[in-house]
Order: structure tokens, then C-alpha cells, then sequence
């Protein structure tokens, strides 16, 4: 009887961990999540007067990572030294699945790569191979960019 009463509270317990964890909640599409940080903030520069240069625009393209469901490549712009933009140029297509993954994970990795301003993000949980050639591809593409 006791080992019954073990095993039911056990179960309960880890039934409710796993119905209390929360996923990610990052809910933006892809769309959004591209033309966001495509973007750049260009309202409140325009009104105010320019004492400055304007700070030159370059790309960095990184090289194609090669993962088990294909290949990966994006292309950086940088502007003053900051990450303004990440363009994915290559990504696993190779069916259906491949497709709906990459529309969740790439707007998410694009938006991470654009606040940390670095390789140093996390990976898109679903989309661990994906996400790992990614960041191999940004690296590349950061260190010929010398951030």
C-alpha cells in the first residue's frame, strides 16, 4: 500500500512540473520579426540636425555551415560597429518540416543575434541543428567583421 501511494504522488508531481514549465513565449511572426530588425530607426535621426558623418554601411558574409539537414549561411550588416541586420542566405529546405522549423527559429535567432550584438546567444529549442549552423555561419561573418 505505501509503495502505491509513493508512486502516485510521484506521479502527480511530475505531472504538474511538466504542465507548469513554460516554453518560450515569443510569439512573433515571421515577417515581424525580420522587418523589425531590418529597420533601422530613421524618424527621430531625420528631424535632428547631422553634425556627424553618416557611419558606413557593411555586409559580412559568413560561410556556409553544413549540418545534417543542410546548409546554412547569413550575411551581416553592420553600421558603427553594431549588428543592424542578419539576412539568412542559405537554410535547410529539404522538406516541409524543414520550413516550418526555420519560419519559428530564424526570426527568433535574428532577433537575439540583434540585441546580444554578438554570437553568444541561445539556441532555438526544435531547432538545435538549424540553430547550430547559424551561429558557426555569424561567427564567420563576426570575425571577418572584426566584433
Amino acid at each position: 500500500m505505501r509503495r502505491i501511494v509513493i508512486w502516485l504522488a510521484s506521479t502527480v508531481t511530475i505531472v504538474v512540473l511538466l504542465f507548469g514549465y513554460h516554453t518560450s513565449t515569443n510569439k512573433t511572426s515571421p515577417a515581424a520579426a525580420t522587418s523589425d530588425a531590418s529597420t533601422p530607426a530613421t524618424s527621430s535621426e531625420s528631424s535632428r540636425p547631422n553634425t556627424s558623418p553618416p557611419s558606413k554601411i557593411t555586409t559580412y558574409t559568413g560561410s556556409v555551415a553544413q549540418t545534417r539537414w543542410g546548409p546554412v549561411q547569413v550575411k551581416i550588416t553592420v553600421q558603427g560597429g553594431k549588428i543592424t541586420n542578419v539576412t539568412v542566405l542559405q537554410q535547410p529546405d529539404g522538406n516541409q518540416r524543414d520550413a516550418e522549423i526555420n519560419s519559428q527559429a530564424l526570426p527568433i535567432l535574428i532577433d537575439e543575434t540583434v540585441k546580444a550584438q554578438s554570437a553568444n546567444i541561445d539556441m532555438v529549442s526544435g531547432a538545435t541543428v538549424t540553430s547550430d549552423g547559424y551561429v558557426r555561419s555569424l561567427q564567420a561573418a563576426l570575425d571577418e567583421a572584426g566584433i
